[in-house]
């Protein structure tokens, strides 16, 4: 999901406005929801597909979704594994995502002589559409439950070290023994902060292929201005196919397509992978981001900004390279900006204060609950050593130094060799077998990279490592190597094999003699900091271990006061959401539902055409074509978070009647709590999708596939 950006004057304008409704939410009672039981408001909740809302859907809005119905919705859903959901929408693999969630494909493809990110793409026969190079799609295709077994592999009395390690192999194993079994990913997910844990397993197609793309400028009209905003005007969507066997994937499970959109007060649900929560999070674990993650963060991207805008502004094909790149630290920096206010309110803070209180004196009172009295303090003091720890390991094991592709492609080689030569159990998460695939599709990618921009980046990088850590740090000095962060980054960019694909394949197959031999000064970067980099990693994960016990306990007591389903905090994993169409009042005002493409216009032209409210020139000249009546942009209080960019709103017949790209301002508070006074989920029509590809890309072939035509050829 995009997020708000623009001037320092902006920035407070928006954060004076989040506030406000912040406050209004907490004075309503919705900020009690971080731990207390469900019902504050009725369209809450990131669902499990096992563990779907079916009460409240029935005593709401009398709806019984069947599990024919669930399964289908499910299966039609799509994850991006470059950060985004999507959804199937025709028999021949037609998917349909965001452009923004399409942008990282988009941008590898380009050229000089072709901008496939600002001027889209439409393949006009099926032998036209694109190879992405290294995108992976999942499909979520069942879900077991196996959290006994995972804790059962941890002793009882074991320390913190001995738990993680006997968890991460069971977990491993249980990956494996599926995919042997199944051919699927196989993926354990920790829900609940530990309190559960589920094999999720999943389609996986990694021959996906560009068939459409919109301008950029159409897909993100109002840029930085209207981000973030409502009433919104935005084409956001692109469109692939997945591929099987070198043909068009069929698929049984696919989004059937509606004409009529949506109607005030219709009940919609959303399929997606919400990225990441902090509703289930401890006081404690609120204010190590409150304190120290984000201010941290911030600064790290508002440094990384400045130098992708200087970089982009010296010439268009400087702006082309690093187009992508900008664009994802304009959004975490945006996305960081507005959960950071919300963690500053006083109120947000004291409400997750008292709902803990709550559930601490709940644990206190009940003899069967008593073992996680102490769990809150637990959490506590883990945090306390990883915040000690976050520095090392936010530079030298996050990459936070090292910010290079190049970097991370040495980092990726190096470790391989030693962690195959591993028990499956014992390595790190990253380089199981059942991760295998997916991780060597990403290193192999033939992606293009460029000299400048590489050095440019860990120039910079490295500067910041020597600025965190100080010049005197051993670590620092043995990767300057008596030289200036640019002339070091200048050396081992120019100095690698590793930009050609056939030398990583060759290093990866091969052993520590050949990569030692190969001389690669990236490669011996790598090694040169690996020891302290495992060292530091080893701590966090040791406190994690120690936190999600804590949790474990926290989620019983919670279980036991709720006696109810409730849903887990968010793990880019699949889930459902629910709520209406509806409207807003704003100061007074009401904001419609929906807005219309006339709209479009209207706003380009009060803006006198100029960016970032300027039109592509075949929006200009198609205008006279279009219905300008048609629905375009519209809202509703379905629950969301970023991550969820790109997915399906279908309605209670399952048809496909929009498509997320973005929240407005009042929904930042979502990342804390749920809110449907004001908070709203932005979407495209499904209306708008079609009348645009019609009558301005004359693009008939995809329309008709999506309403049920056969593919063009």
């Amino acid at each position: 999901m995009r997020h708000f950006g623009g001037s320092m004057r902006e920035t407070r304008l928006v954060f004076m406005k989040f506030f406000k409704h912040l406050k209004t939410a907490l004075m309503t009672g919705c900020a009690a929801g971080v731990m207390i039981p469900m019902g504050t408001h009725a369209n809450e909740g990131m669902w499990l597909y096992n563990d779907p809302p079916r009460q409240i859907l029935k005593s709401v809005y009398d709806f019984a979704p069947t599990d024919a119905w669930l399964e289908h919705i499910q299966k039609a859903s799509v994850r991006f594994n470059s950060g985004g959901s999507g959804s199937f929408v025709s028999e021949d693999g037609l998917i349909i995502s965001n452009h923004h969630v399409g942008a990282d494909s988009l941008q590898k493809f380009g050229d000089a002589e072709h901008n496939y990110l600002r001027d889209g793409f439409h393949a006009l026969t099926q032998a036209e559409e694109k190879r992405c190079l290294d995108l992976e799609l999942n499909v979520l295709m069942s879900i077991e439950d196996v959290t006994e077994r995972v804790n059962a592999a941890v002793k009882p009395g074991a320390d913190a070290d001995a738990a993680f390690k006997a968890r991460r192999s069971i977990m491993a194993e249980i990956e494996k023994e599926s995919l042997d079994k199944t051919g699927l990913r196989s993926d354990v997910v920790t829900l609940y902060q530990g309190g559960r844990y589920h094999l999720y397993r999943f389609k996986k197609y990694t021959d996906v292929r560009l068939v459409f793309a919109p301008e950029q400028q159409v897909a993100f009209f109002g840029g930085d201005p209207d981000n973030f905003e409502y009433p919104r005007f935005n084409l956001d969507i692109c469109l692939f196919r997945a591929y099987e066997n070198g043909e068009p994937a069929k698929v049984q499970h696919y989004l059937k397509w509606s004409s009529s959109g949506v109607t005030e007060n219709e009940l919609v649900f959303v399929s997606g992978h919400p990225g990441n929560t902090s509703r289930l999070l401890t006081v404690a674990d609120l204010e190590y981001l409150r304190d120290y993650r984000m201010p941290y963060t911030l600064q790290f991207l508002h440094r990384q900004e400045v130098l992708l805008t200087a970089y982009s502004q010296r010439g268009e094909e400087n702006a082309r390279r690093a187009r992508e790149t900008l664009f994802g630290v304009q959004n975490s920096r945006k996305a960081r900006e507005g959960k950071f206010a919300g963690l500053l309110d006083p109120q947000l803070m004291g409400a997750k204060r008292a709902a803990e209180a709550k559930l601490r004196q709940a644990a206190a009172a009940q003899p069967e609950l008593k073992d996680a009295a102490a769990a809150w303090d637990q959490i506590e003091q883990a945090q306390k050593i990883i915040k000690a720890n976050a520095r090392d390991f936010n530079l030298l094991e996050g990459g936070h130094g090292f910010h290079s592709t190049l970097f991370s492609i040495a980092r990726s080689v190096v470790r391989s060799l030693e962690e195959r030569a591993k028990p499956n159990g014992e390595r790190l998460r990253e380089f199981r077998e059942s991760n295998r695939e997916s991780l060597e599709l990403s290193l192999f990618s033939e992606e293009p990279l460029y000299d400048d921009f590489e050095q440019l980046k860990l120039a910079d990088s490295l500067t910041w490592l020597v600025e965190q850590l100080g010049s005197e740090r051993a670590v620092v000095q043995r990767v300057l190597a008596g030289k200036s962060p640019r002339a070091r980054a200048a050396e081992l960019v120019r100095g690698t094999q590793l930009k050609e694909v056939a030398v990583r394949k060759r290093l990866y197959a091969g052993d520590a003699a050949g990569l030692a031999a190969a001389k690669d000064p990236l490669i011996e970067l790598a090694l040169a900091i690996d020891v302290e980099a495992r060292a530091v990693r080893k701590i966090m994960e040791t406190q994690d271990e120690v936190k999600r016990q804590a949790y474990a306990k926290i989620g019983k007591v919670k279980f036991a006061i709720e006696k109810t389903s409730t849903y887990p905090d968010a793990t880019f994993t699949l889930r459902l959401a629910f709520g209406t169409v509806k409207g807003y009042v704003e100061e007074g005002a009401q904001i419609p539902y929906q807005t219309a493409m006339a709209g479009l216009y209207e706003r380009a032209d009060s803006h006198k055409n100029q960016p970032p409210f300027d039109l592509p020139q075949r929006w200009i000249d198609r205008k006279a074509k279009l219905d300008l009546s048609t629905p375009f942009n519209f809202v509703s209080t379905a629950d969301i978070i970023g991550g969820n960019s790109g997915s399906p709103v279908v309605n209670r017949q399952g048809e496909f009647v929009g498509i997320i790209f973005d929240g407005n301002i009042q929904s930042l508070v979502l990342d804390y709590i749920y809110t449907e006074e004001v908070a709203r989920a932005v979407s495209v029509n499904s209306q708008a999708i079609l009348e645009s590809l019609r009558k301005v890309y004359d693009a008939e072939d995809i329309a008709g596939e999506l309403t049920g035509k056969p593919m063009h050829p």
